[in-house]
């Protein structure tokens, strides 16, 4: 996660005797090349595991968006604009009400934040959390990927004359362990998150692994929710995921088919 830059110099050397180039480091110099260069920490320290949401927000269509022309002259305004949105819109969905000490939140705020090129990793600290908690952030989590085409693109219009077309949130519970100084998290509801973002054109997809919808949302709330059997690759043929009635109705047939009846 950090920038290498080690300086060099251009030497002639023989080799068979032609003459080649290479290029030649200080001794000093080379020992920047390690895994400090990361930021991650004391990497020798003993990971730590915690129960977490994660959430990963994927931009569709952002590599098209980045191969325009000359994108240096829309990209970095997009991203900022993008991410000043994102945060501000987490924060908003979580709101329940302003008073004079504080805004009241539906849950706390995610413990950490990751920029992954075209999309975001969210993870919050679940270990102490109810099931009811962890719905709020979920059903909050839907409704910023549905805001980005009711909120933010028309923001973009007359500004950008192209953007990523949606954005898509993958969900899932689970445990990660800390990696050095907890500046960076692995594990496989990680990845399960990051799948689930990338199975069909659903703006919303959470995995059922420790979600009740019964004891999480109010009945008229949980209706609108169904579960679904998926097959995730590198995670199993018959995973159980957790889908809104109104996202899956507007899927197309081909992406429909990809989710079968419990």
């Amino acid at each position: 996660m950090g920038t290498i830059d080690i300086e060099y110099k251009i030497k002639k050397i023989r080799v068979k005797g032609k003459t080649e180039f290479c290029l030649l480091y200080k001794k000093n110099a080379l020992k920047k090349f390690s895994p400090v260069v990361l930021g991650l920490g004391d990497i020798g320290k003993e990971w730590t595991q915690i129960d977490v949401i994660a959430a990963v927000f994927d931009l569709a269509g952002f590599t098209s968006f980045s191969s325009q022309v000359d994108p240096h002259l829309s990209l970095p305004r997009f991203v900022k604009e993008f991410l000043n949105w994102l945060f501000k819109e987490v924060k908003s969905q979580l709101e329940v009400n302003k008073y004079k000490d504080g805004i009241g939140l539906y849950s706390e705020l995610p413990i950490f934040a990751k920029f992954m090129g075209d999309g975001v990793l969210f993870l919050w600290d679940a270990s102490h959390m109810d099931i009811i908690l962890i719905c709020n952030v979920a059903i909050a989590l839907r409704d910023v990927a549905n805001r980005y085409n009711s909120d933010f693109v028309p923001k973009m219009k007359g500004r950008l004359s192209r953007y990523p077309k949606s954005l898509k949130c993958g969900v899932a519970l689970g445990r990660v362990c800390s990696v050095g100084d907890g500046e960076d998290y692995v594990g496989p509801c990680i990845n399960i998150a990051s799948r689930l973002q990338k199975l069909s054109n659903l703006g919303f997809c959470l995995s059922q692994r420790g979600i009740d919808l019964k004891k999480g949302m109010l009945r008229d709330v949980a209706k609108r929710y169904m579960v679904k059997s998926v097959a995730i690759r590198g995670i199993g043929e018959d995973e159980l995921v957790i889908v809104h009635k109104s996202d899956f109705a507007k899927l197309s047939p081909r992406d429909k088919a990809l989710f079968k009846a419990v």
